[in-house]
């Protein structure tokens, strides 16, 4: 083996190395033998660069995370500094001022009551958190059978044990069943292919919502603890709730003792225009999992915000929640959370993007006018575009269709012609978008130019 010092990493080194000995998430693996891995070496703003200089518009923040965009020297100080300080110390029985510096600003600024801040590395680890707790806390209130959980079909919520129990997409699962039992599937609300009441937006999401206490009462209320809920749920294409949906989820949840919890790994700080999701669809939760965007990527972070009814049963006692991480609350991490929040309050990145998403929507309906568009929705800084192959009928792709379409040609077209996102067949095919919060309207036109001419080709093939 040759040692790092000795080695000069060029871009064709650094590529054949990644091949020969990096295992990249979420990744067909024999896809790429043989040929060149993409290396990213650096970012600035809206944009990224790979190791042979060529710059893309970063159409995805990374993965749904970096909302102040890339090279923010603010934060590098930030971490150095805290570096310098305190480098790492862990949360079990002791504290950080970074640590209880963001755990008062989130608890602040999250909606209601929810005070209280668990700390965790990732979003997956947030929600299996989440579901610990709601657990834990039925069976110290004198209720131990409520433990299963309702969530949405198409919904990713994670790859831990739990979180992928909780996940609603059978081809994420498969691989790694037998998984946590206990779990139930109810309808998304994804209106485009709305089983019921396709002609009325309100009375179907009040449908979706009322599949949600049938699931409750078919398994019997006592044993029900939570339901999770993307504020727009992601995957599938950004499905975004009817007006009413979650207020009637509340009152299903307030009827039958069952914990909301606001899954926002993605929707959280900024992402709809809000610090938080819930804020902008007007429900509150019980809890709420972040990560991604609380640190923008810079350090891996997340967190459980939870009400102070959750917390009671511990506050008194021998009582212990006993979960807990090596590096769940990290300080520099905590240190970069800070930093990260105070330079989106400062520049009005909430601001920001409620005034441009109607600009970014229109440019996006511009793509309308191809065959293969078959929906766009979503809402601030996240959309997907749903593919068809007949826009009369919505019929949509087979599976070889989509093979040949998505994964052979346009997963690698649109970044070879610039722009870094995502197409995706785990529901139905779509392309989702989620710039960084400081894009514009010049960001805004590269994105359609892009997605334009690599869609026309994709029709062609189709």
């Amino acid at each position: 083996m040759t040692a790092i010092s000795e080695t000069t990493w060029t871009p064709q080194r650094l590529s054949v190395a990644a091949r020969d000995h990096l295992w990249m998430h979420f990744t067909r693996q024999g896809d790429g033998a043989g040929g060149e891995v993409p290396v990213i070496v650096r970012g600035e703003g809206a944009y990224i660069w790979d190791s042979n200089g060529k710059r893309y518009l970063d159409g995805l923040a990374g993965l749904f995370a970096v909302g102040i965009g890339h090279g923010r020297e603010e934060i590098a100080e930030t971490a150095a500094r805290q570096t310098r300080e305190l480098g790492y110390f862990p949360l079990w029985g002791h504290a950080h001022p970074a640590a209880i510096q963001l755990a008062e600003r989130l608890a602040d600024d999250a909606p209601g009551d929810l005070n209280r801040v668990f700390f965790t590395v990732s979003g997956g680890e947030s929600v299996e958190t989440a579901w610990k707790l709601a657990k834990q806390y039925f069976k110290l209130t004198g209720k131990p059978n409520k433990h299963k959980v309702v969530s949405r079909a198409l919904a990713y919520h994670g790859t831990s044990a739990g979180a992928l129990s909780i996940t609603g997409l059978p081809g994420a699962k498969a691989d790694f069943e037998p998984l946590v039992p206990s779990t139930l599937r109810v309808p998304n609300t994804n209106f485009y292919r709305a089983p019921e009441h396709a002609d009325d937006y309100e009375a179907f999401g009040l449908w979706a919502a009322d599949r949600i206490e049938q699931a409750i009462e078919f398994e019997g209320a006592d044993t029900v603890a939570a339901v999770f809920l993307e504020p727009m749920q992601n995957t599938g294409g950004c499905f975004p709730p009817p007006p009413g949906y979650f207020q009637r989820v509340r009152e299903i949840c307030d009827k039958h003792d069952v914990l909301l919890v606001s899954d926002e790994v993605i929707c959280a700080f900024g992402r709809l225009g809000h610090e938080f999701g819930a804020n902008r669809y007007g429900y509150q939760p019980d809890m709420i999992t972040v990560a991604k965007g609380l640190t923008s990527g810079y350090s891996p972070l997340g967190a459980v915000i939870a009400s102070e009814r959750l917390m009671e049963p511990f506050t008194h006692g021998t009582t212990t929640f006993t979960h807990g991480s090596t590096y769940g609350g990290h300080p520099v991490s905590c240190a970069v959370a800070l930093t990260n929040l105070d330079i989106i309050e400062r520049e009005n990145l909430y601001g920001h993007v409620l005034a441009n998403e109607v600009a970014f929507r229109s440019t996006l309906d511009k793509l309308t006018d191809l065959p293969i568009v078959g929906d766009i929705r979503g809402a601030g800084f996240f959309y997907g575009i749903e593919l068809v192959k007949d826009k009369a009928t919505k019929e949509t792709f087979t599976p070889a269709e989509s093979e040949r379409v998505l994964h052979k040609y346009l997963s690698t077209a649109l970044f070879e012609n610039g722009l870094y996102c995502r197409a995706d067949d785990r529901g139905e095919p779509v392309v989702q978008l989620a710039p960084p919060l400081i894009c514009g309207q010049q960001q805004f036109d590269e994105i359609e130019q892009i997605l334009r001419s690599s869609l026309t080709e994709a029709w062609n093939r189709l």
